[in-house]
Order: C-alpha cells, then structure tokens, then sequence
C-alpha cells in the first residue's frame, strides 16, 4: 500500500517530537519549501495579470470588485464569475504563500 504525503509528514513530525534530528532532513525540507515558494510567487503573479486585466477592462480594483460581486450588485455577467474565480484563487495562494514565507528560508 502507498503512503500519502501527510502520512510521511506525520511520520516524521513523530519522530522529530521524540528528539530526533537530521541534517538531511532539515536540508530538503527547506529546499522543497524554497521550491513550493516560488512555484507559488509564480502561480500568483500569473493570476495577478489576470486580475489586472479585469481591473483595466471595468475600471475597478479586485477587492471592490469582490465585495460588490458578493453583494449580488454586478449581475451575473460570465466574466464577474471568471474574475471572482481568479481572485479566490489568488486569495488562496497569498495566503499559502504567507505561510511558506512566515517559514524563512
């Protein structure tokens, strides 16, 4: 049977809780976080040209976009659902992002 990811995460946060440690360890860690990290700035940055697209096309910020969209204000044109969609998407990978960062490394 296949181990899943968070199965080995736990496995070793086990282990490290018991006092072990590992130089080795603690070096992919960091480099998978480093990778993880900038995988997730580029993510971002390909959204936020797709948010700024929007923004120059209706002339509104994102968040005020968002907060009328939610409101039920905008309508229900398909591009409203596109750039709510972009701005969800791009609200969850700032705050992956912030966590990677809050990491350092």
């Amino acid at each position: 049977m296949q181990t899943n990811t968070l199965d080995k995460i736990q496995v070793l946060e086990f282990l490290f809780s018991q006092g072990f440690r590992s130089d080795y360890v603690d070096q992919t860690l960091d480099k998978i976080i480093s990778l993880e990290r900038n995988r997730t700035r580029k993510e971002l940055a390909e959204l936020q040209n797709n948010l700024s697209a929007f923004e120059d096309e209706y002339q509104m910020s994102s968040d005020d976009f968002y907060g009328q969209f939610q409101a039920g204000t905008l309508g229900d044109d398909a591009d409203f659902f596109e750039w709510s969609a972009v701005y969800d998407m791009a609200q969850s990978l700032i705050t992956r992002l912030h966590k990677l960062e809050s990491l350092g490394a």
